[in-house]
């Protein structure tokens, strides 16, 4: 069959995740952000509503008076678009709603691990690495940020600074030291 008489429907790929960004979250857990995370995110949702998608209506408004609309790329393009951005913004008002802001910087000073907080530690082999634990919509590993729910955090998280705790990995369990443990400062107050 031909995929110009196929119906994609409204729901297709608008599960938790599905737009490649952030899995979904564990049964009965929060959605732990940073009051940074939670501003990006809010930042994104008000810049597709308010800025991309009236532009892709516009364009497929102009696309769809030119006549056949099967071999219009404009068209075609246009409605594909505006329905990627249709999805991501359901899915961050979902996330925004749910979201449960924490501030990592009321344990600024402290060395047990919390929400917000970056570790430094080492590995049985004496590797040092250094990772912040985030919300799982505002990690970015590339930034050597983790989730809260990732196996690494939740082997850090409640431990403190001198502290040897168990990661179990697929590939075994090893067992980390915690070198040091931060947080960041906290804003002052607006005047």
């Amino acid at each position: 069959m031909s995929k110009a008489f196929t119906k994609e429907t409204e729901t297709d790929g608008d599960d938790d995740g599905a737009d490649g960004a952030s899995p979904p979250l564990p049964a009965g857990s929060k959605n732990y952000i940073t009051p940074d995370g939670y501003a990006r995110l809010r930042d994104e949702l008000l810049h597709l509503m308010d800025e991309e998608r009236p532009k892709i209506v516009e364009t497929v408004h102009w696309a769809a008076k030119n006549g056949d609309r099967s071999e219009n790329g404009d068209y075609l393009y246009g409605k594909k678009r505006l329905r990627e951005i249709d999805r991501r913004i359901r899915f961050l008002t979902k996330r925004l709603e749910i979201a449960e802001i924490t501030d990592p910087s009321v344990h600024h000073g402290r060395d047990q691990v919390f929400f917000g907080a970056t570790v430094r530690y080492a590995d049985e082999t004496g590797d040092e690495r250094s990772v912040t634990i985030l919300g799982i919509d505002e990690a970015e590993s590339a930034k050597s940020q983790v989730s809260w729910i990732s196996p690494i955090a939740r082997a850090l998280l409640k431990a403190r600074e001198g502290d040897v705790v168990k990661l179990v990995t697929p590939g075994g369990a090893h067992e980390v030291e915690i070198l040091s443990v931060s947080y960041p400062a906290p804003r002052p107050a607006a005047t």
